[in-house]
């Protein structure tokens, strides 16, 4: 019986060793994980320098929500003479930011572009003057001097003019500004256009030798193209039409628009990180502008019915009405110059992971003006 035990005992620890000598063996033949896969390159240009006008897609670089969809996104930023639309055409970018008449004036010249989605619901176009002026609605244009930046940008203020039966040419003396204030703060116009986010702040803005304020907004005088009825679609995403034919890139296009949009409602719910984001990319301007900027930005996608991105046909028909009453275009565009399907399917997805891609309690935030905008 002893002999029998100390015999078991032993095939116990031959047991006990053979089973510990094959376990490194059997973790080396387990399955390998599956290798991180290659992120798609992909290149958005811009219609303007980097600044909160920009910031939903700067905020998806930096969250990674684009990595997340399995995109490395370049952002390429713009200038004066850069044309999104046109880098877009000519295969520079995959995407672009840029007003609606402008690309579709682009479109019409032969350049086969379609917006894919259309971020911004309203226009931030102004026309601003001195409260003392007395200028409170297009007609009071009449003899002035007035301002415009050219470049596509001023389709909304000729749009107005028309519509109250001035001639741009003999009713008014149309001076092309440069992409400030100064002629207004000098007063070298009579009328000045800006933008809610920009320019209308710089004269709010404006400091003394004492770097203190010098205006406020009961200062001033605003005619807001909303209002006037002759207000264009602005920043959209722009892809080509060719490119998109592809299964392939229309899947990349909705996991583009889909962390972008994302990207926008971070900025809506976290405001602050969001002007942080804005600020490490290196904006010109200072902090308080960045911060006005993205109040002013929100308040032109927020509430957005249908889903942000999702095309607003009646907007879509009143940009085309303006931009070809005033021979912006030759004629309106046909029925592919914009499609709603994949934002349609990004916005969704979003909802479908419990996204508020709506807005529709969206309350804009009380902004202080800062001297200088630092």
């Amino acid at each position: 019986m002893k002999r029998t035990s100390k015999l078991l005992v032993g095939l116990v620890l031959v047991a006990t060793v053979l089973a510990a000598c094959s376990t490194p063996a059997a973790t080396t033949q387990a399955p390998a994980t599956d290798a991180p896969k290659e992120l798609t390159k992909v290149t958005l240009q811009l219609q303007w320098v980097t600044q909160s006008q920009f910031a939903g897609y700067y905020a998806a670089v930096d969250k990674g929500f684009y990595k997340d969809e399995g995109l490395d996104v370049t952002i390429k930023v713009g200038a004066v003479d850069i044309v999104p639309q046109q880098v877009l055409a000519s295969g520079q970018a995959d995407f672009a930011v840029s007003w609606v008449p402008k690309a579709l004036v682009s479109r019409e010249e032969g350049a086969k572009i379609v917006d894919i989605g259309q971020v911004f619901q309203r226009s931030g176009t102004l026309e601003v003057s001195w409260k003392d002026s007395n200028i409170t609605k297009p007609e009071d244009w009449k003899g002035k001097k007035v301002g415009t930046w050219g470049f596509g940008n001023e389709f909304e203020v000729y749009a107005a003019m028309n519509k109250v039966g001035l001639d741009p040419q003999k009713d008014v003396t149309l001076v092309q500004q440069p992409f400030d204030m100064s002629l207004l703060l000098n007063k070298e116009v009579d009328a000045a256009e800006a933008m809610t986010y920009n320019e209308y702040a710089q004269v709010l803005e404006a400091t003394g030798s004492d770097d203190k304020l010098l205006y406020t907004a009961g200062d001033l005088s605003v005619i807001d193209f909303n209002e006037v009825g002759t207000a264009m679609l602005q920043d959209a995403l722009w892809a080509r039409e060719d490119w998109l034919q592809d299964a392939a890139n229309q899947d990349v296009a909705v996991r583009f628009l889909k962390a972008t949009f994302k990207g926008w409602v971070f900025c809506r719910d976290n405001f602050d990180e969001c002007v942080d984001i804005v600020l490490k990319n290196g904006p010109t301007l200072g902090k308080g502008h960045m911060t006005w900027q993205l109040n002013e930005i929100n308040k032109l996608i927020w509430p957005s019915p249908a889903g942000i991105g999702v095309m607003d046909k009646a907007l879509w028909d009143q940009t085309i009405q303006v931009a070809t009453s005033q021979a912006v275009l030759k004629a309106a565009p046909d029925a592919n110059a914009y499609r709603t399907d994949l934002a349609q399917k990004a916005v969704d997805a979003l909802k479908a992971a419990g996204v508020d891609v709506t807005g529709a309690s969206y309350q804009p935030k009380q902004v202080e003006i800062t001297p200088n905008g630092e």
